[in-house]
Formats: structure tokens, sequence, C-alpha cells
């Protein structure tokens, strides 16, 4: 079911695109804003692990340090059957944990000082087991593909703005033609911004799924997003808007409608999922 809300959302991605591209440049702009994203996004996606672990300032975990959470990691891998990841830790009290890498043979699973000491066993085996599930899925690549389309769609509506803006001196009929870019000019980044940001929510569902199976254990995930959310109350984790939608749960709590551009979907909902959930 999520895997075709997916792909519904990313082909409304690429319909957004389309539309605006004829609209505002024909098929010369949308080859170059297209491109332009896709340099920028390219960029992001050989260089983001690099690029998100250096600002979070993380090291790696030598297994000296966390024999436990090695062990965790190694036996989840094997029965996943790929690769370990690298091990790494930010110097955060807050709890929460993200992954990074674009394959899962460049993988990075990076915890917070925080998460390490608050989380018992079977609770930072399923937060580790959703990482885990975000590489094997290749979520960086998908997010990568959103994102592209996304920053295409706002490059063009921004230069159908100013196009806009430009043409106001028209008659009546051009201008109705000029009225109606410009609305679609403001729209459509909208729209392809509430898109990306659900394809991430239902990432993030899929991923909650995997780890419950991969460890056979749905309720010791549960249990670290309560844990999660209520500390990450009180301890708001230093955090950046451009890498919110790495973290297991977001660093940024918002109600009623900045809920809409929330890169998770709500908490109370991941749990009453993975509490409703029924293994094998």
């Amino acid at each position: 079911m999520n895997s075709m809300k997916t792909v519904l959302l990313l082909g409304s991605l690429t319909g957004i695109f389309l539309f605006v591209g004829g609209m505002a440049g024909g098929q010369s702009g949308m080859l170059i804003a297209l491109a332009m994203a896709g340099v920028m996004n390219f960029v992001s996606y050989w260089f983001s692990d690099k690029i998100v672990l250096k600002s979070y300032r993380a090291s790696e975990l030598s297994e000296s340090e966390a024999p436990r959470i090695h062990a965790m990691v190694r036996e989840l891998c094997q029965q996943a059957q790929t690769p370990m990841p690298a091990i790494y830790v930010f110097e955060q009290d807050s709890p929460n944990a993200f992954a990074t890498g674009r394959n899962p043979q460049k993988a990075v699973i990076a915890l917070s000082r925080g998460i390490m000491q608050l989380m018992g066993d079977a609770e930072l085996k399923g937060v580790i087991a959703h990482e885990l599930t975000h590489v094997l899925k290749r979520d960086t690549l998908l997010q990568t593909i959103a994102a592209t389309l996304a920053g295409a769609i706002m490059f063009l509506a921004y230069q159908a703005r100013w196009f806009g803006m430009f043409a106001g001196g028209r008659d009546d009929d051009e201008r109705g033609g000029v009225l109606g870019m410009l609305i679609m000019a403001i729209l459509a980044p909208l729209a392809a911004s509430l898109i990306q940001m659900a394809i991430s929510r239902s990432r993030e569902f899929k991923a909650d799924e995997g780890a419950a199976q991969l460890t056979h254990d749905s309720q010791g995930l549960a249990s670290a997003l309560e844990k999660l959310t209520a500390y990450s109350k009180r301890l708001p984790l230093q955090a950046t808007r451009q890498t919110a939608h790495l973290f297991i749960v977001s660093p940024f709590s918002g109600k009623s409608l900045m809920n809409l551009f929330s890169t998770h979907p709500p908490i109370e909902e991941r749990v009453a999922r993975l509490r409703a959930m029924r293994l094998s």
C-alpha cells in the first residue's frame, strides 16, 4: 500500500513538473530546470553522508566503546543479509538517530549520545532496524529523485513569477494568462513541497514496518518512538530543516496546520500501527 502511494506521489510530482514547465518555459525550460536541480541533487546524493556527518560533528563509534550496539547491528545485518554499515555517534543529549549513505555498501547509521543512554535493548534494536530498513530500501535515492523534481518545479515557478511581473502591461486577454501563470507559480511549489513531505512520511511507515519484521518485535520500536517523542520535547535536538527528514523522529515539534509540512507522520499513528501488528 505504501509502495503504491509512493509511486503515485512521484507520478504527481512529475505531472506538476511537466505542467509548470510547459507553461513557464516550454521544453527547453523544463530541460534547463531539470538539469539544474539534477546537478544539485547529484552532488547531494554522492556527498550527503559526509556533509550531514560533518554538520553534526559525528565521529565513528568503535566496537570497544560500544560492543552492545555493534553486536545489535551485526545481528540485524546478518538477518537482512546486507553489509554492516559504519556506526557513528553525535554528541547531543536529545535521543535521536538517522541513516545516510547512497547504498548499503556505503551506509552509515548515526546515533545520538542521548539515545544510547536512554533506550533499553529492545527499543534500541528497533531504532537501529528502522534505520537499516531505510538503507535496504534505498530511501536516500528515492528522496533525491523527489527533491530533484521538487527543486525543478520551484525553479520554473520562480522564472514564471518574474515573467508574470514583467508582463503586466499587456492587453486583457494576455493579462488573464499572466494572472493564471502567477497563481500557478505560487501554488505549484506549495503542492510540490506537500507531495515531497508525503513521500518522506510514507517511507517512515515503511521503515517502521520493516523494522518490526526484521526484529520480529513491533513493541520495542513502538516503545522507543514514545520515549523519543517525549524526550525530544524536553531536550530539543539542535538540527537543521534541511536534514530533519533523516531522523527517526522529527527534531521539530509542530501542531495543526504545520503537520502538513512535517517530514514525519504523527507519532501516535506510527505507534498505533506498530502496536496493532501481528508478527508470525
